[in-house]
């Protein structure tokens, strides 16, 4: 029996569980789509039993499909391919890989943290905020809009208010990695509102915090850590200034606990990087949700075996 594990090579954190199963030994099948097809090979068939069967083989080892009981899935990178295939070949290819291997990866019937299929669902903010407040969640007043006259109001009936970026931060000019971060309001952006309508915008009442918590979801198992803030910048949005932070762990309210795994279950998550603001009344307001967040960070802070409790839901699998 063995626990397939799906991610960039280059992933650190995936090292750490990969070592933690081995450890323990449990046989691991590491890949990343990107060593296909020149250094992963991919062969199955359906027969009269409703599963595949066959292999896996990366010129290293091989994995027969129907051994497989766990799957650790953290982004891969791309399909890689020849240099003498044309741009049109290769988005062909990428389409027979993505819906070939891909559906063959996605159609295991076994234990996922998580599911990829789940994960991509997860992503979108607007989902996440109305299933939150539905698991009994805090959840900010939030207002998504193109509409500059639909911010100013909302700023009047909720301000202070904060800007922040519906999907990913972070984006890419030329060589240039800029990230936006969330921004406090000022009256004087509300005067000139230019470029609103030009995408969907995120604005959400600012909350005045005693802290935020990062919380780590791994199972049914929950692990909380304190971020304190120490720079104005960081006060903000802690992303921005990592080295004014410090971390301590926390105690997780019930009623947030309850929250939380509610939330898990709607969306048949099992691993998910949760944020919250804890206001100076310690109310826990949610923010967030990372089906596939960052945890190596926050466990080399805080002491918290995250790679073990990965390792731990995986391995139950093949027992």
């Amino acid at each position: 029996m063995a626990v397939l594990v799906i991610a960039d090579q280059g992933d650190w954190p995936t090292d750490r569980v990969v070592k933690t199963l081995t450890d323990r030994g449990v046989e691991v099948f590491r890949l990343d789509t990107a060593e296909f097809p020149t250094a992963l090979t991919v062969g199955a068939r359906l027969d009269q039993a409703p599963t595949w069967t066959g292999t896996l083989t990366n010129g290293h080892r091989s994995l027969q499909w129907e051994d497989v009981t766990a799957v650790y899935y953290r982004t891969p990178r791309a399909f890689v391919w020849p240099e003498a295939m044309t741009e049109p070949e290769r988005r062909f290819a990428a389409a027979q890989a993505r819906y070939g291997l891909g559906g063959l990866i996605t159609s295991l019937d076994c234990h996922w943290v998580s599911h990829p299929a789940a994960m991509s669902a997860a992503e979108y903010k607007p989902r996440q905020l109305t299933v939150a407040a539905r698991s009994g969640l805090r959840v900010p007043p939030t207002l998504l809009t193109t509409r500059p006259d639909e911010v100013r109001q909302f700023a009047r009936e909720h301000g202070p208010v904060v800007a922040k970026p519906v999907a990913s931060p972070m984006l890419w000019e030329g060589d240039d990695l800029k990230v936006t971060y969330t921004k406090l309001i000022q009256p004087s952006d509300l005067a000139d509102l230019t470029g609103i309508d030009s995408t969907v915008h995120l604005f959400q009442q600012w909350v005045l915090k005693r802290h935020e918590v990062r919380l780590t979801v791994v199972g049914r198992r929950l692990f909380a850590a304190e971020i304190h803030a120490h720079s104005d910048a960081a006060y903000i949005d802690w992303r921005s200034d990592y080295p004014s932070l410090s971390y301590t762990t926390a105690t997780v309210p019930d009623p947030v606990a309850q929250g939380v795994r509610r939330y898990m279950d709607t969306m048949e998550l099992t691993y998910g990087a949760f944020d919250f603001i804890v206001d100076l009344h310690d109310r826990w307001w949610f923010l967030e949700c990372n089906p596939c967040g960052q945890w190596d960070w926050i466990a080399a802070a805080t002491g918290q075996p995250i790679a073990d409790a990965i390792a731990d839901e995986l391995q139950g699998a093949t027992r």
